[in-house]
C-alpha cells in the first residue's frame, strides 16, 4: 500500500502533483534544492486550496486535512528514507534525472516505487539508473495538474505488472483517469501535442495569422480547451523546445523545432514564468489575450 509520496521538484508540475497527492489522502513531501522555489510552491499550493474551497471542490475541513498531510523538504536523501513512492518532476534533462534517480535509489526503502513525470523520455533508460528497474515507470501528468483528468502511464521494458497496478491505483486516488501505454518516444499525447504546437510556430513565422487568430481557430474549430500558444506559454517554451529536440533526434524531421520557437527561447521569452512568451503577461490586466 502507498501511504507516503515524495515529489521531487517544486516547479509547475511538481507543485501540482504534490497538491493532488495531498488531496488524494497521501502523506506528501515536496522536495526542491532551492528554498525560494519551495516557498513559491508553498504559496501557490495554498492559493489553489483556497480556490478549491471557494468553488466547492473541497470543504474547509478537507482543505485543512490535506494541507496537514503536505510537508516541504530541501534534503532529498532525508525526504525519501520512508517513502512508498517517489515521483520525479525535475526538468527534462537526462543528466538531472540521472542524478535524482541515483540518489533516491540509494536512500529510499527497497519496497519503494519510482515514477518519472517525463513527457517524452524513456522510463527504461531512467530505470537503468537504479537497481530496481522493475519498480520504475513513467507517470505523465498534465498541466494544470489539479484540473486535468488524465495521467498517461508508460511502462518501460523492465516495469512489472505490480508496478503498473500500484501506479494506476495511486492515480485513481488522486482523482485521475489513466491510460497505460508501452514505451515509445513521446508516448501518445506528447507526440501529438508537440506536432500541433510546432506547426503553430511555423504558421506564425509564415504570417498565416496572429497568435490570437491561430489560438482561436484551434480552440473553436477543433474544440481544444487551450490554443497551442496559450499552452506553450503555460508549459514553458524552453520545455516545449527540449521536448521537440528529443523527438527530432528520436523520430526524425517532422519534429524539427520551428526556428521562431528557438528564437523566442534564445531571447528568454519562455512564457508565463518569465512574463513573456508568445504573449506578454507583464501588462496590467493581461490574461494572455494580447500579443507582444
Amino acid at each position: 500500500m502507498i501511504h507516503r509520496i515524495v515529489v521531487v521538484g517544486s516547479g509547475v508540475m511538481g507543485r501540482g502533483i504534490a497538491y493532488v497527492s495531498a488531496v488524494g489522502g497521501f502523506e506528501t513531501i515536496l522536495v526542491d534544492v532551492k528554498e525560494e522555489q519551495l516557498e513559491s510552491a508553498k504559496q501557490e499550493i495554498a492559493a489553489i486550496f483556497v480556490q478549491a474551497v471557494s468553488r466547492g471542490k473541497l470543504t474547509e475541513a478537507e482543505r485543512q486535512e490535506a494541507e496537514a498531510r503536505l510537508r516541504y523538504f530541501l534534503d532529498l536523501a532525508e525526504a525519501v528514507r520512508e517513502a512508498d513512492l517517489v515521483i520525479e518532476a525535475v526538468p527534462e534533462k537526462l543528466e538531472v534525472k540521472k542524478q535524482v534517480f541515483e540518489t533516491i535509489d540509494k536512500h529510499a526503502p527497497a519496497s519503494c516505487y519510482f515514477a518519472t513525470n517525463t513527457s517524452t523520455m524513456s522510463p527504461t533508460e531512467i530505470g537503468s539508473f537504479t537497481k530496481r528497474p522493475e519498480k520504475v515507470i513513467a507517470m505523465h501528468f498534465f498541466n494544470p495538474v489539479h484540473k486535468m483528468k488524465l495521467v498517461e502511464i508508460i511502462r518501460g521494458l523492465e516495469t512489472s505488472d505490480d508496478t503498473v497496478n500500484v501506479i494506476q491505483h495511486v492515480a485513481e486516488k488522486m482523482g485521475k483517469e489513466t491510460v497505460v501505454v508501452n514505451e515509445f518516444p513521446g508516448f501518445v499525447t506528447s507526440r501529438i501535442s508537440a506536432l500541433i504546437g510546432n506547426e503553430a510556430f511555423y504558421m506564425l513565422q509564415e504570417g498565416v495569422g496572429t497568435p490570437e487568430q491561430i489560438d482561436k481557430a484551434i480552440k473553436l474549430g477543433l474544440n481544444f480547451p487551450m490554443g497551442p500558444f496559450e499552452l506553450a506559454d503555460l508549459v514553458g517554451l524552453d520545455t516545449r523546445l527540449n521536448n521537440l529536440k528529443y523527438l527530432h533526434e528520436k523520430l526524425g524531421e517532422k519534429y524539427r523545432p520551428a526556428p521562431l520557437l528557438e528564437q523566442y527561447v534564445k531571447a528568454g521569452r519562455l512564457g508565463r514564468k518569465t512574463g513573456k512568451g508568445v504573449y506578454d503577461y507583464t501588462k496590467q490586466g493581461n490574461k494572455g489575450d494580447e500579443s507582444c
